[in-house]
């Protein structure tokens, strides 16, 4: 299975999507802000939670309600 096609991106990658730096993605991970899955020492975070937050409907547009 190739990054693209898994249900996780990284912190940084799902920081980026939300407008935030590395360091404020990881620092919004450990408030408990950007909820994240545990691997050992790797921290992954759901797409579908990151799609619910930026808005994204299941085909990639943006819902019309939001905001």
């Amino acid at each position: 299975m190739t990054d693209e096609e898994s249900g996780v991106v990284t912190v940084p990658e799902a920081g980026k999507a939300l407008g935030l730096t590395r360091h404020g993605a990881y620092a919004a991970a450990a408030r408990g802000e950007i909820p994240t899955l545990r691997f050992g020492r790797l921290l992954k975070v759901s797409k579908a939670w990151l799609k619910q937050k930026l808005g994204v409907q299941h085909d990639g547009r943006r819902s019309e309600s939001n905001g």
